[in-house]
C-alpha cells in the first residue's frame, strides 16, 4: 500500500471517529452539557494528550528546548484560540442554529485551515494546488447545501433558535468559530519547527506530530474548562454529578475523548504520510468525512424524522458533493 493511500485511509478513519465522538452524549441524560463537556475536556485535552504524548516522544522537554519559545508560543496560541472558538460556537448554535452554524463554522474552517498552509507553502499557483482550490471550492458547496437542509430540518421541527439576537450577530459568532477551528490545522502547520526537532531528537515521524498537538491541546483546555465551570455556575448543574447512576457517564465522557483525541492523532499521522500537502489537502478531506459521517448518524439515530422528504433530499445532495470534493482532493 503506497503511503498517499495509506494517508487516505487513516484519514477516512479518522474522519468516522471524529463525526461519532459526540453519540456517547446521548446516553447522558441526567447531566447538562456542560457537566459532559466538561469531563470530556478533562480526558481529551488533558489526560490523553499528555499520556500519548509522553509515550511517543522521547526527550520531550529537550524538543520544546531546542525547538525554541517562539515556535511553542505560536503553537500554542493557536490551541487557545480553538479553545475560545468554542465557547463562540455555543452562541452561535444559540443564535442562529445548529444546522447553520455548523455549516458556516466547518465551511470557515475548512477554508482558513486549508488556505493559509497553502499559500505558506508556496503552492498555491501549482497543479495540485489549484486541484485543491477546487476540491475546497466544492466543499464549500457541499456545506452550503448542508446548510439549506438544516435549516428546513430545524424548521419542519420547530427547533430553531430562540435566543432573540439578530441573524447578523449570529454570524459574526460563527466567523470567529470557524477562524478559532481552522487554528487546529495552523497549530500543526505552524508546529513544523517542533515537528522536525522531535524527529531529530528520535521520534518517529509518524509519532512526532504530537508534540505539536500537546501543546494545541493544553492550551485548548483551559478555555474550554474555564467555560464549563461558568456554565454550571451559571445553571446550578454542578450537583448533577452527584446524580445516582451517573458513574458511568465518565467512562462515556472518556470515550468520547478516545474518539475525539484519537481521530486527532491519525489525521496528524495522515498528514506525514501525505507529505508536503499534509496539512492542504488532509485539512479539507478531514472536514468533509466529519460532515458525511455525522449525517450518516443523524439519519440512523433518526433526526430527520417527520421532517418531509426535501429536508433529507437536500442533505443527502450536499454530502454527494462532499464526496465529490473529496474524489478531486484525492487526486491532489
Amino acid at each position: 500500500m503506497s503511503e498517499s493511500v495509506l494517508a487516505l485511509v487513516l484519514l477516512v478513519v479518522a474522519g468516522a471517529m471524529n463525526g461519532s465522538f459526540t453519540l456517547p452524549m446521548k446516553f447522558t441524560g441526567k447531566w447538562a452539557w456542560e457537566n459532559t463537556w466538561l469531563a470530556w475536556t478533562i480526558f481529551a485535552l488533558a489526560l490523553f494528550p499528555v499520556s500519548v504524548t509522553l509515550l511517543t516522544v522521547p526527550r520531550l522537554g529537550e524538543v520544546y528546548s531546542q525547538a525554541g519559545t517562539g515556535a511553542a508560543a505560536v503553537v500554542a496560541a493557536c490551541g487557545a484560540g480553538w479553545g475560545i472558538s468554542q465557547v463562540f460556537f455555543g452562541l452561535a448554535v444559540d443564535t442562529v442554529g445548529i444546522g447553520l452554524a455548523f455549516s458556516v463554522i466547518l465551511g470557515i474552517s475548512t477554508v482558513v485551515g486549508a488556505m493559509v498552509p497553502l499559500f505558506r507553502k508556496g503552492l498555491a499557483g501549482t497543479h495540485s494546488g489549484l486541484t485543491v482550490i477546487a476540491g475546497i471550492a466544492l466543499v464549500l458547496i457541499g456545506v452550503g447545501v448542508c446548510a439549506v437542509a438544516g435549516r428546513r430540518r430545524e424548521a419542519a421541527l420547530g427547533t430553531g433558535p430562540k435566543s432573540g439576537r439578530s441573524v447578523m450577530t449570529g454570524l459574526l459568532f460563527c466567523l470567529f468559530s470557524g477562524l478559532g477551528s481552522a487554528l487546529t490545522n495552523l497549530g500543526l502547520d505552524f508546529g513544523e519547527p517542533i515537528k522536525q526537532t522531535a524527529m531529530t531528537l528520535g521520534a518517529d515521524p509518524i509519532w512526532a506530530p504530537n508534540a505539536a498537538w500537546l501543546l494545541v491541546m493544553c492550551a485548548g483546555c483551559l478555555p474550554n474548562l474555564l467555560y464549563c465551570l461558568y456554565l454550571i455556575r451559571k445553571n446550578g448543574t454542578g450537583k448533577a454529578f452527584n446524580a445516582p447512576r451517573t458513574g458511568s457517564y465518565w467512562l462515556l465522557a472518556a470515550l468520547m475523548a478516545f474518539f475525539w483525541f484519537g481521530s486527532t492523532v491519525m489525521y496528524g499521522v495522515s498528514t506525514v504520510k501525505l507529505g508536503t500537502l499534509g496539512t492542504v489537502v488532509g485539512w479539507p478531506l478531514f472536514m468533509s468525512l466529519i460532515i458525511i459521517t455525522a449525517s450518516a448518524w443523524g439519519v440512523i439515530m433518526g433526526e430527520w424524522k417527520n421532517t418531509g422528504k426535501t429536508p433529507l433530499r437536500i442533505q443527502v445532495s450536499g454530502v454527494a458533493v462532499l464526496v465529490l470534493a473529496i474524489v478531486v482532493l484525492s487526486r491532489a
